[in-house]
Order: C-alpha cells, then sequence, then structure tokens
C-alpha cells in the first residue's frame, strides 16, 4: 500500500469516529496548559492532573509562579517524574512570562521555546491545542504509532523527521487534530509493549500488524497446549 493511501484511510476514520479530539490534560486558560504540559514530560496526564489544582490554588498566575523559588514550588510536584529539574523550569518560565511577555503565553514556536523547560514538543502541543495551528508534537505515542502504521519511513529516526513526514502528508486543517488521534491510540489501543491489534479498527491497512503481528499468529496458534497439572491434596506433597 502506498503511502498516501494510508494516510487517506488514516484520515478517513478519524474524521468519522472522533472528529473533535481533546487533550486529556485539564487546563483553563493558556498559562494551565502549558504548565501542566511542561510537567507532563515523561509522566502520566493522569498525575500531571492530580497535582494540578494545588499547585494553581498557590501559584493561579504567572506572576505569582515568577515569583516563588524552585524550593516553593516542588512539594507541590513532588509525585511528578524529574520534580527538581521541573521546579526549576516553572520558576523560571514564570518569571520570562512576566518579564519578556508580559504575563501572556506566546502564540509562536520559537517564542515559546524561550521558555525554560519548553522544548520543540512543548512549543508544538501549545500552539496546536490554543492557537490551532498545524504544528505536530511528536512524543513517545506518535512516534511509535505513526511508524507501526506505515505513515512514516523508516528512516524518520527521530521526532523532527517524523513531525516533517507528518506534516507533509497531512492536511493542514488537521493536523492540530492528528496530534492527538496518535497519542490517544498509542495511549490506549497501539500501546508500546503489548498493542491491542485484535480491537484495533486499522489492523487491515497498518503495517506493523501486516508485517509482524498476522505473521506470529500461526505460529502462537500452533504452539501445543499444557496440560492440566495434576492437582494434588492439601498438606501432600509430590515430592
Amino acid at each position: 500500500m502506498r503511502k498516501p493511501e494510508r494516510y487517506r484511510l488514516f484520515l478517513e476514520y478519524f474524521t468519522t469516529n472522533f472528529p473533535e479530539p481533546k487533550t486529556e490534560l485539564v487546563y483553563s486558560n493558556p498559562y494551565e496548559l502549558i504548565v501542566a504540559v511542561v510537567l507532563s514530560a515523561q509522566c502520566t496526564d493522569k498525575r500531571v492532573n492530580q497535582i494540578m489544582p494545588a499547585l494553581l490554588q498557590q501559584f493561579p498566575t504567572p506572576e505569582q509562579l515568577g515569583a516563588a523559588s524552585a524550593e516553593d514550588i516542588f512539594p507541590f510536584i513532588r509525585s511528578v517524574s524529574y520534580p527538581n529539574n521541573k521546579a526549576k523550569h516553572l520558576a523560571g518560565l514564570g518569571r520570562l512570562l512576566v518579564e519578556e511577555f508580559g504575563g501572556e503565553v506566546p502564540s509562536t514556536i520559537e517564542e515559546l521555546q524561550r521558555l525554560p523547560g519548553v522544548g520543540r514538543k512543548t512549543a508544538n502541543v501549545v500552539v496546536s491545542v490554543i492557537y490551532n495551528q498545524p504544528a505536530m508534537a511528536v512524543d513517545t505515542h506518535v512516534f511509535r504509532v505513526s511508524h507501526r502504521l506505515g505513515l512514516v519511513s523508516r528512516t524518520a529516526t527521530t521526532p523532527l523527521a517524523v513531525e516533517k513526514e507528518l506534516v507533509r502528508y497531512i492536511p493542514e486543517d488537521f493536523v492540530h487534530k492528528a496530534h492527538h488521534w496518535l497519542i490517544l491510540h498509542g495511549r490506549y489501543i497501539c500501546v508500546a509493549r503489548q498493542p491491542k491489534c485484535g480491537i484495533c479498527p486499522l489492523r487491515s491497512w497498518c503495517k506493523y500488524y501486516a508485517e509482524v503481528v498476522s505473521k506470529q499468529e500461526p505460529i502462537l496458534q500452533k504452539k501445543p497446549q499444557k496440560g492440566p497439572k495434576t492437582p494434588t491434596s492439601p498438606g501432600t506433597s509430590t515430592t
């Protein structure tokens, strides 16, 4: 199957079944989102959502976050991954938002990447979710799923290379949605260790299923089944 056909099927399925995907991070404004995305690096959205209410109660604005030290922030985020580094990043992020951007979250990838703790992936998430820009944030889910489905080439071995291929083939109006489609599919169906191919609606054209899983199924079916163990009475020994 040629790549354009894979993209056609990908868009056809998700636009029909999940026309308006949303991030699972809970937020009510751009400031809350960027804080949540910084915290979500190598951490689950569920965990971030659990700690955000108390954090925002203490630091509800960029001004209050910027006036805090990393030591002030740490107790509120101690349960996320790398809390020491993230506490420093958030303190610096708050200060720079106030000093350089008047307390507003910038709307360009270049400006966002000036903020502590904000790399290209985080910047892409913010402009995609808040400003509906055609930006593709490539996390581990997007990287894995796009390769397995055959949407990107095997030579796309970096997040940036994957991002460029996806943006090249996905129509601009759908890029910000496709980011969520790939993440959610990777989070709940195309999981890393044991992908749930049996219930995957995309397996009829999935490259990974065709090249790996479908070839393993006959082998698994031919494996001899182990007979039931001989039961022993309580208190007896088989040795």
